[in-house]
C-alpha cells in the first residue's frame, strides 16, 4: 500500500489569485454600476415642489414655495418637460398633469424667485444654501 502525504492547501500564485482578480474587478464593476445609477439619479426632472423636499424642506412649505417658483421660471421662459403621473384618490389611480424641471432649472427660478412670506424669505435662503 502506497503511502501519500496530504499537504496543507495554500494560495498558489496561479488559481488563487485569479479568483481574487474576479473578485475585485466584480466588486470595481458593481461600485461603477453605482455611481452611474447615483448620476442618473441626480440629473432626474422633479416638479419644483420634489426638488425642495429633497434638498430638506417640509412637504408644506414646498407645495406652498411650488408656486412662486412656476411664476418665477414662467417669467424666465424656463420650460420644464410635461408629464403624467398618478395620483390615488378614493382608491382610484387618476392621472394627473405634472411639469418636471431639472436641478439647474430649480436652482435659477429660486435665485429669481423673491417670496413676501417670512417664513419662505428663510425657506429660500435655506434652499439656495443647499441647493449651492
Amino acid at each position: 500500500m502506497a503511502m501519500h502525504t496530504i499537504l496543507p492547501r495554500m494560495p498558489l500564485s496561479g488559481a488563487g489569485s485569479e479568483r481574487n482578480t474576479r473578485r475585485t474587478q466584480r466588486a470595481h464593476r458593481r461600485t461603477a454600476r453605482a455611481v452611474l445609477r447615483d448620476r442618473a439619479r441626480a440629473n432626474r426632472r422633479h416638479s419644483l415642489a420634489s426638488h425642495a423636499v429633497r434638498l430638506g424642506e417640509s412637504a408644506e412649505t414646498a407645495k406652498n414655495i411650488s408656486a412662486g417658483l412656476r411664476t418665477a421660471a414662467k417669467k424666465l421662459g424656463l420650460v420644464g418637460k410635461a408629464g403624467r403621473t398618478r395620483r390615488t384618490v378614493d382608491g382610484r389611480g387618476r392621472l394627473r398633469r405634472v411639469v418636471r424641471y431639472t436641478a439647474g432649472q430649480f436652482r435659477t427660478a429660486l435665485a429669481a424667485y423673491r417670496p413676501r412670506k417670512q417664513a419662505y424669505i428663510a425657506a429660500r435662503a435655506r434652499l439656495l444654501e443647499v441647493a449651492a
